[in-house]
């Protein structure tokens, strides 16, 4: 029997097999509410038999979005924007997840396709706040450092987003705390050099995400998954490694998470990362491993046989795909075929399965 299409239970959410849709950024937002283009976008994906469908980085808060342009869950009409969306997507079969994030001193940039840079107040643009006043390159506004009653507030602010979360039908949660963002930022040293509670050694950088997901986990309900995403890596001498990551997510095993979504890098635009197939796989393995906790293997997993393999040989429990759901959303119809195992299709295109 196929791993990649074997059922994988968490807590009371079963999901019909491992093929985990990642969070992708659309930058098609209005004031952050979805529209029909995440619809169509995320339930293409559940049509084509994936088990998770996760929403892009979502922001807690409007200053907390990489572009004015992103989504983002701060209020009760944010929720209501997003029910259509987890209804239709639990209609065809697979989970609806969403993550949560701040974007940190990345925040306030244009979208990609016009550059992504920078945005001034004048073009919509606002000041960025981070955990140290440490631009994130050479082309970036100095961020503004926050305030330990600062901190609470944000910590609220994704407490809230939980509470949302639930009421717009979401049945997994995921905490951005990679990619350069701001719990990451909380976590390296190489953008972290606060001098109080918050900075310092590696308990202190802790600080900022377990008590964040301690708030998160004690409003998202004890039956439905709690996952993680982290930069098990900033790729750097001296920043953010594996060995402070299986730490940091045995701590967050003791606080209720789920599972370690394992990607890697984003803290700083001059890491030299050696990119190709699989190679964040041995992330996932050593957190799975050592931290006694399911991972998700994510980045350049572009083939069921690849997919399938990394499974096998214990590498991670899920394949989180991205650009490959991006090329094709019936990428799980596919691989079931090629692998020989058997994955529904919907009655509508049942006449193209033979």
């Amino acid at each position: 029997m196929s791993e990649l299409f074997s059922p994988l239970t968490i807590r009371e959410v079963r999901f019909r097999n491992r093929i985990f849709v990642s969070p992708m950024c659309q930058y098609s937002s209005d004031a952050g509410l979805p529209g029909d283009w995440h619809l169509v976008h995320l339930g293409s994906r559940a049509v084509g038999g994936a088990g998770l469908v996760m929403v892009e980085a979502t922001a807690v808060s409007p200053e907390g979005r990489i572009s004015p342009q992103d989504s983002g869950l701060w209020s009760d009409r944010h929720a209501e924007a997003f029910h259509r969306i987890t209804t239709f997507i639990s209609a065809q079969g697979a989970v609806p997840g969403m993550q949560l994030a701040h974007a940190g001193r990345k925040a306030s940039t244009d979208v990609p396709w016009r550059g992504g840079a920078p945005l001034a107040a004048e073009t919509g643009g606002w000041i960025p706040s981070a955990p140290s006043a440490l631009a994130f390159d050479a082309h970036a506004p100095v961020p503004r450092e926050l305030t330990a009653a600062e901190i609470a507030d944000i910590i609220a602010d994704f407490a809230q987003a939980a509470r949302h979360a639930l009421t717009a039908g979401f049945r997994v949660l995921e905490l951005h705390m990679a990619h350069g963002y701001l719990v990451h930022e909380f976590l390296s040293p190489l953008a972290n050099r606060r001098s109080d509670g918050y900075g310092g050694s590696l308990e202190n950088r802790l600080r900022f995400a377990l008590e964040l997901t301690e708030a998160v986990r004690a409003v998202w309900p004890a039956e439905l998954p709690l996952f993680v995403r982290i930069s098990a890596s900033d790729w750097v001498d001296g920043g953010w490694d594996l060995a402070q990551s299986v730490m940091l997510a045995q701590a967050l095993k003791r606080l209720g998470v789920d599972l370690m979504d394992c990607s890697s890098g984003g803290i700083v635009p001059h890491a030299s990362i050696p990119t190709g197939p699989g190679y964040q796989t041995g992330f996932s393995a050593a957190i799975r491993t050592q931290a006694d906790i399911l991972t998700g293997a994510v980045g350049f997993i572009t083939e069921p046989v690849q997919a399938e393999h990394i499974l096998r040989t214990g590498q991670a429990d899920a394949v989180f795909l991205a650009r490959a759901m991006l090329r094709d959303p019936y990428w799980p119809l596919r691989a079931a075929r090629l692998l020989g195992a058997e994955l529904d299709w919907p009655v509508q295109y049942r006449r193209a399965k033979v």
